[in-house]
């Protein structure tokens, strides 16, 4: 009864072992994410070639860059208390294996002793003599074996379990020397977060004293960029009206009308929802939708979709199989590309050169157009946006996690 109290105890506690190790394997995964996201950051964002610096936007930069330092430190801490959890279980698990091991033992050991006394080679062979039949003497030599193959299996129970207890040692040693680890990595990044807030706060007041002139050059950008939203609005209602002359069938205003093999494609596009690849390898800067400044609280941007920076020397890909709807070109020469997906539109914007033409058929990762550099900023900044129709949606819902 003792036996199966002790198994059954170890059958808990290797149950949860099991679970507290799948938890921190998540969380595992989720910090090397955030490393590599990271490491992106730092190339992206800051160690661009700048011939002139602007406050406003490496504040921007910076900010980015702590709150993702700080979702670190957060996962870092999470998996440091998943793994004391797993060493406290581990360590109760070794206690039960060696409580079964020191049953064990006492009992192989009584067995020993009680052989040694009451069965001799002599007293083995009158055991034998001394029955009354033939039958049994041989019940008496079938226990002698059994008696001897229990004693074996006895043995090689300790055996196993001995060497269980040491693989359970060594798993042990090695959580705690991963939990040395992740402490030293979670005060390496509280030090650097640190430096990180210094040269956040320094910036802070450096606008500050010059709040008036930083405010006018980000409403000129908004300005900007609301008159280029504006521009490819008008011109997907325009393209829209022009393809849906000489088709069969009525539609609302602004909503394309399609074709069989047009319906074909709007349905894989949506099938591929939220596994869309990005249309560069980079780090998102802005998202999609209306929200305060990231400094100026009273300034509202209204973001048309996803800003996101490149490299130097990136192109801009198509994200699905599509037609080029139109290419359109800002005050600045800066071109936007529209690639139709049967009723669906991506469109890049920020480009220096574009690849394609209008009409033109597009696969999955077609380069579509060289991004722009800003030679004074060193930035690479593709505006990705994503409309049904005139209606523009979140990209972020719609292209695979990084």
């Amino acid at each position: 009864m003792k036996k199966l109290f002790y198994i059954l105890i170890l059958g808990f506690l290797c149950i949860d072992a099991s679970s507290y190790a799948q938890s921190r394997r998540v969380l595992e995964k989720r910090r090397k994410k955030i490393n590599k996201e990271i490491k992106k950051i730092n190339s992206l964002l800051f160690e661009t070639k700048k011939e002139k610096s602007n406050a406003l936007d490496d504040l921007k930069d910076l900010s980015q860059k702590i709150t993702v330092r700080e979702l670190l430190i957060q996962t870092i801490q999470l998996e440091t208390e998943e793994l004391n959890k797993e060493i406290k279980q581990n360590e109760k698990v070794i206690d039960a294996n060696n409580i079964e091991l020191a049953n064990l033992k006492a009992d192989y050991g009584d067995m020993v002793y009680k052989s040694y006394k009451s069965k001799s080679q002599q007293s083995k062979t009158m055991f034998l003599l001394s029955s009354k039949n033939f039958l049994q003497a041989y019940k008496r030599i079938k226990y002698i074996e059994q008696y001897k193959d229990f004693r074996k299996k006895q043995a090689l129970k300790i055996e196993a379990k001995t060497k269980e207890i040491e693989r359970l040692n060594d798993s042990l040693t090695k959580k705690k020397n991963q939990k040395k680890i992740l402490i030293n990595t979670e005060q390496t990044q509280k030090k650097r977060i640190e430096n990180e807030k210094d040269e956040q706060e320094s910036l802070v007041t450096k606008i500050k004293q010059q709040e008036n002139k930083y405010k006018q050059q980000l409403n000129k950008k908004i300005r900007e960029e609301k008159a280029l939203a504006k521009k490819i609005d008008k011109i997907i209602r325009e393209a829209i009206a022009k393809a849906n002359k000489g088709k069969k069938g009525k539609a609302k205003k602004g909503e394309l009308l399609l074709t069989k093999a047009e319906k074909a494609l709007k349905a894989n596009f949506e099938q591929n929802k939220g596994s869309l690849p990005w249309p560069l390898d980079g780090v998102i800067t802005r998202k999609f939708g209306v929200q305060p400044h990231p400094t100026f609280k009273s300034i509202t941007i209204n973001s048309t979709g996803l800003h996101i920076r490149g490299k130097e020397g990136d192109d801009a890909k198509s994200v699905f199989n599509g037609k080029v709807l139109s290419i359109a070109k800002s005050e600045k020469g800066r071109r936007s590309v529209m690639v139709q997906h049967g009723d669906y539109i991506t469109t890049y914007s920020n480009l220096r050169q574009v690849f394609v033409k209008k009409g033109q058929t597009v696969k999955t990762g077609t380069a579509l157009g060289k991004i722009f550099t800003d030679k004074i900023t060193g930035k690479t900044d593709l505006v990705f946006v994503l409309f049904k129709n005139t209606n523009r949606l979140n990209p972020s819902h719609w292209i695979r996690a990084n």
